[in-house]
């Protein structure tokens, strides 16, 4: 299997990440059926043991790779390498099973929520985003589960794999002196960006509002009344409430602490004060216990935020902005200390690009919001707070800082290492899963269908 890297930046694990990466709102991304009249010829054309390959996997992806050529020539061996990509794929998930790598329900049901949240903030609300599959929010999810889970448990075994390759200095300029001098990349116009997010408080009266509702619900269960139901009627947790609050067991850790506190504490049966998290206010009842693991179920209300909450936020933020510009503070202090969005600010505040994970960002690729604010702006310029709505669809406000402004230029390892040293890294790393695919492909049941045979998954791969 031959660096897929190399020549597709993004197609040696698209078939893995492909939905864990911000998505653009297309069915093939989303992992949803498509509507009636549009599907694929289908069928199994690769077993891994209990794994299985599917044709309609590799037209998806290929599909994806088109549309982003936008009419130049792909490589006659694409499906070929998105079949290898994806047979790997299915091979660390067979030896998943044997080397029992999982991941917790917790995170797949953070991961959906996090997917959810940004398809809505994509199509504008829940219930654009049902209408347009005609399913409700609760069936998308479900409808997405099995993949998240095992695209979670591949990125797992990918990081045992190679979690741990590095490149040194010497790595990254032999990598670089081996790309031909008419192939060396032109880069447009880059930028950095940083920003420190401020979420709007929460509105007082809207605050006690929900405490008074879920201590009324606290009173109707204390005299009698099922928990289930009311959580079904009331709870602002769509995962949960149809199953009325259930959320299954948890060990700890594995809960925001806040809820996990409050829950240890309980006997089975008991309801717990209301609890505040960073999600909402919830209304708690232990279930049972088993070892260190314990099942909960819960009414989740989220107050409604007021404008006077932003208000407050863009007060603070101002009152920042001052501190940085009178050199009282750095904005990558500020950041870590105040922003509230922990990407960035763990970064000093920077975006990321999501390609390289660097901090310099293509001008023409930026969010428009982003790219016409600082379009006019001098370099070391500090807007003053503006609205911003955060991926998960909070209210929020915001001040954006340009750290430089990097013109049009030919690759070179000053000013470019860390793409150059990212690109080696890719490199390596799939060096690395060729090298596990290699030795662990005959420690499976493999069978590929006559039509790919061409494509020769079942021979050894070749390594650069």
């Amino acid at each position: 299997m031959q660096l897929l890297l190399k020549r597709l930046p993004t197609l040696a694990i698209l078939a893995l990440l492909s939905l864990l990466a911000v998505p653009h709102t297309s069915q093939a991304q989303l992992g949803i059926s498509r509507p009636r009249g549009q599907e694929l010829v289908d069928g199994i054309i690769v077993k891994v043991d209990n794994q299985i390959v599917l044709r309609s996997e590799v037209e998806n992806i290929y599909g994806q790779e088109l549309a982003r050529a936008q009419g130049k020539p792909l490589p006659p061996d694409l499906k070929c390498k998105i079949l290898q990509s994806l047979v790997l794929n299915r091979l660390m998930l067979a030896r998943a099973e044997v080397d029992s790598v999982t991941v917790t329900d917790q995170r797949v049901n953070s991961e959906l929520d996090r997917r959810m949240a940004y398809f809505v903030q994509q199509i504008g609300s829940e219930k654009k985003l049902e209408e347009m599959y005609n399913k409700p929010l609760r069936a998308l999810k479900e409808d997405l589960r099995s993949q998240v889970r095992d695209q979670l448990v591949q990125q797992e075994m990918q990081e045992k794999i190679a979690g741990k390759t590095a490149v040194t200095p010497r790595e990254v300029k032999e990598y670089f002196e081996k790309v031909p001098k008419d192939s060396v990349p032109y880069f447009s116009t880059e930028v950095e960006v940083g920003q420190i997010v401020i979420p709007a408080q929460v509105n007082d009266a809207a605050k006690q509002a929900a405490i008074a509702k879920l201590n009324e619900l606290r009173a109707r269960i204390l005299a009698g009344e099922k928990f289930e139901p009311l959580a079904k009627e009331f709870s602002q947790d769509p995962g949960s409430a149809v199953e009325g609050g259930y959320l299954g067991f948890f060990k700890r850790g594995e809960l925001v602490p806040p809820y996990e506190a409050a829950a240890r504490k309980l006997e089975p049966g008991q309801l717990s004060p209301v609890v505040e998290s960073q999600f909402g206010f919830h209304l708690i009842q232990l279930i049972e216990r088993k070892g260190e693991s314990y099942s909960t179920r819960h009414i989740l209300l989220k107050p409604a935020t007021g404008t006077t909450d932003v208000s407050a936020s863009a007060t603070k933020l101002a009152r920042i902005r001052r501190q940085i510009l009178s050199d009282s503070i750095s904005f990558a202090k500020a950041a870590k200390e105040y922003s509230d969005d922990k990407v960035s600010s763990a970064n000093g505040g920077l975006l990321a690009n999501r390609q390289d994970g660097g901090s310099r960002l293509p001008l023409d690729k930026l969010d428009p919001a982003i790219f016409f604010t600082i379009d006019t702006m001098k370099v070391g310029h500090i807007t003053p707070p503006l609205p911003y709505r955060t991926d998960d669809g909070k209210d929020a406000m915001r001040i954006l800082y340009l750290k430089s402004n990097i013109p049009p230029h030919q690759a070179n390892l000053t000013d470019d290492y860390q793409k150059i040293s990212q690109a080696a890294l890719a490199q390596k790393k799939s060096r690395a899963l060729d090298e596990w695919y290699d030795k662990n492909r005959n420690t499976v049941y493999l069978e590929v269908a006559p039509e790919y045979d061409s494509c020769k998954v079942l021979t050894a791969s070749t390594t650069e």
